[in-house]
């Protein structure tokens, strides 16, 4: 996707100058603080009308370690409302889906040092969007939506599926600057002090991010996907990427419903992507129950009347299916300034992504060659 020169250089300046200075942290009053579900009564939280406010989420819930990590680093700084609003459970690829035609429940949780923090039983979309309506919290715009940290990264074609994205892109949407962010996670190699890892990396951009918002210097009409590499600790730096065509293929596995019931995760061990099929549950899309998936590991039909009582003469067959995704091997290119091309260097890939309905030079003059070819004065 193209970006504005101006935008660009804007990002470049504002990455180049990440290690300026940012706002003095406070000392917390015990270090060994974690972050942990407890009661108001047991840590009651005073909103401080001093300090920014900041919207935390994600797609895969409450108990994620990288929201945990992400908590715990921003309220040990002493600097900012942290809120949360996350959904109930696992929506990693649930994309900008929301949920219509039903109840959206909201169930108040504790988690130390946050000011308030619901658990949402809808998609990340639904979780930024009921956070910034002003029906939930007693406010509805924070300085920045903060979404992540997701276990697995979100480049190229990712940012359509990724649950993680959208809530920062919804964000964006409502007029609020977002930052989405997600770790390259590989199973069997990575840990999850790397999600520590991963914040500490991460925690002086979303600083200054805050700084600049607040000086009307962070860069507008996008939002910023941040990838970090795996061994987040040892990276080569931040770097500002281009959105890429990468991708990974979708495989439909014919399964058997009496082995894998209904939301039972399934993803390919050997891709390394972090992916998980989110179930696409009533709670979690416009078409709720009726396009529920059903899981499982062979061909199975099941021939079932759908005629009135006493008659067969109309069947139909259902059949069951899972999605997994397998990565997909990348045309050699080179571009080292594609997302997944700096992320797999080593490199913190800091992303632009508009929502700007811009459309490149050669596809409108194709779009208005092909719309003249096939339609009667087509212009």
């Amino acid at each position: 996707m193209m970006m504005p020169p101006g935008l660009v250089s804007n990002l470049q300046e504002a990455l180049q100058n990440r290690k300026g200075t940012v706002p003095k942290q406070q000392e917390p009053e015990d270090s060994n603080d974690t972050v942990s579900t407890t009661t108001e009564e047991d840590n009651p939280i005073e909103f401080d009308e001093s300090k920014p406010i900041i919207l935390l989420t994600n797609s895969d819930g409450v108990e994620s370690p990288g929201l945990t990590h992400l908590v715990e680093a921003l309220v040990l700084q002493g600097l900012y409302n942290v809120h949360v609003c996350v959904p109930q459970s696992d929506k990693s690829v649930s994309g900008h889906s929301v949920t219509i035609r039903e109840t959206v429940e909201a169930i108040s949780t504790k988690l130390n040092g946050v000011i308030s923090a619901f658990e949402i039983s809808g998609t990340p979309v639904d979780c930024v969007s009921l956070a910034l309506s002003g029906a939930l919290f007693s406010w509805s715009k924070p300085v920045l939506v903060i979404s992540g940290i997701n276990r697995g990264s979100s480049c190229g074609h990712h940012t359509f599926y990724s649950g993680v994205v959208a809530g920062a892109r919804e964000a964006l949407l409502s007029g609020v600057p977002s930052l989405s962010i997600s770790l390259d996670w590989k199973k069997d190699e990575s840990q999850e002090t790397d999600f520590k890892n991963a914040v500490e990396v991460c925690l002086p951009l979303i600083n200054a991010a805050i700084r600049d918002v607040e000086k009307e210097t962070f860069p507008k009409n996008c939002f910023l996907n941040i990838e970090i590499p795996r061994s987040p600790s040892s990276n080569k730096g931040f770097k500002l990427a281009k959105q890429s065509m990468w991708r990974s293929t979708p495989n439909w596995l014919a399964v058997s419903n009496s082995r894998y019931p209904t939301g039972h995760f399934l993803a390919n061990p050997q891709a390394g992507l972090g992916l998980q099929f989110a179930q696409l549950g009533r709670d979690a899309s416009a078409a709720g129950a009726a396009r529920r998936l059903a899981t499982q590991k062979k061909n199975l039909e099941i021939i079932e009347s759908t005629g009135a009582a006493g008659k067969s003469d109309t069947n139909r067959v259902k059949k069951y299916f899972r999605l997994e995704f397998l990565e997909k091997q990348q045309e050699e290119t080179d571009d080292e300034d594609l997302d997944y091309r700096a992320l797999e260097s080593g490199y913190v890939a800091v992303t632009p992504v508009s929502i700007s309905p811009h459309i490149e030079t050669d596809i409108q003059t194709a779009t208005s060659d092909w719309i003249s070819t096939v339609t009667p004065g087509g212009q």
